[in-house]
């Protein structure tokens, strides 16, 4: 007997196993979260990281944007930092700020002190992705709404470990990655074990798709990032195409989507260290990804790109984006029905969104593309 394969997933992979392909998928970075007044009352009063790691917490909030807008795609409730946390590195997100470590890592002695992350000290995440699996297997149409694991990648990590918080031109890291560059790749060498071992628990509770995020590479040059990030990412994303779990019961790997903003000058790269699907941001067209990561001669999707800011345009006018992006995505990537495509923002869901303009997004992705 055949496992029906969602929509979100048959994108993924191009469609080459002959799955059938209903609709456009659509999801949004940042769908479960502070856009949402439920997301905000079951948050009250409970710290960021913590909400994290309790598992009743993760389940509601990440089916949230499921039940309201009727997305293909459930993408874990997590944060970037939270395998250093839960790891044992000393952080905590600061409303307002952002992530911010008590003490950067800049020396050999830091390095050799940040712990690796083993998967017994991510049981709450585990038990959280056991709990939305059973759920979502009953939602939206055959073969249920896929769960997407999600990772920071270990560049941004870095980033955030070296400069000690958010940062807008990363110059410490950067100056960290070429003042020594072997102490910076035995850095990302840890970290890629840390994301790996945090995506190989999501998986293997039954996460169908994962997202490597790297926030901040665009901050590199290409040849920077071919040197320095992307051979940490492809060790990441190598190591979630050798896994076997109950998500990939059909013995295909978990397709692997890999992010980042403002990457449009390295979209070739990321998806050359390893992706299934590249997501594009809002600064470069579909058609120009397209030609950048297929360069190399190998297939990949798409996934993007409508501007988060158009969210907060007139109905008409956010219609004809929706509508401008999709025609972008069949000129790239051919007809819609031969997949390819993942619709999604050019970055995360600004924390003002009028929660109806995602759900006509959502509704006129799926009205103009189902056949």
């Amino acid at each position: 007997m055949s496992i029906p394969v969602p929509p979100l997933v048959a994108a993924c992979r191009m469609n080459h196993t002959g799955e059938p392909l209903t609709h456009t998928p659509v999801w949004f970075m940042r769908q479960a979260g502070r856009s949402l007044p439920e997301y905000r009352r079951v948050r009250e009063g409970i710290a960021m990281l913590d909400a994290c790691m309790t598992p009743d917490l993760v389940t509601e909030i990440t089916l949230q944007p499921v039940r309201r807008y009727g997305v293909d795609g459930a993408v874990l409730y997590s944060d970037i930092v939270l395998p250093l946390k839960a790891a044992g590195v000393d952080l905590d997100i600061v409303p307002g700020t952002g992530p911010v470590v008590a003490k950067p890592v800049r020396t050999a002695a830091d390095v050799d002190a940040l712990p690796e992350l083993h998967p017994d000290q991510l049981e709450p995440i585990a038990q959280a992705v056991r709990q939305l699996v059973g759920e979502l297997d009953g939602l939206g149409g055959p073969g249920g709404v896929p769960l997407i694991g999600f990772a920071g990648a270990p560049f941004t990590l870095a980033s955030y470990l070296v400069e000690g918080g958010p940062s807008k031109d990363h110059a410490a890291t950067k100056a960290f990655i070429h003042t020594d560059p072997g102490l910076w790749r035995a850095l990302a060498e840890k970290l890629a074990r840390v994301s790996a071992t945090f995506l190989q628990v999501q998986v293997e509770n039954g996460a169908r798709v994962v997202q490597l995020f790297d926030s901040w590479a665009g901050a590199l040059s290409l040849a920077d990032y071919r040197e320095h990030a992307m051979p940490a990412s492809a060790s990441v994303l190598a190591a979630v195409g050798a896994l076997r779990g109950p998500s990939t019961a059909d013995g295909l790997p978990v397709p692997r989507i890999h992010f980042g903003v403002g990457t449009g000058e390295l979209l070739g790269a990321m998806g050359e260290a390893g992706a299934d699907v590249v997501g594009v941001d809002y600064r470069v067209s579909l058609r120009d990804a397209a030609a950048r990561t297929r360069a190399d001669g190998t297939p990949r999707a798409l996934q993007g790109n409508l501007d988060p800011a158009l969210l907060g345009a007139p109905p008409a006018v956010l219609d004809a984006a929706v509508d401008a992006v999709l025609e972008d995505a069949a000129a790239a990537l051919g007809a819609p029905a031969a997949g390819g495509h993942v619709f999604n923002l050019g970055h995360g869901v600004p924390p003002g969104t009028d929660p109806d303009a995602l759900l006509r997004v959502v509704e006129r992705v799926h009205e103009r593309t189902s056949r």
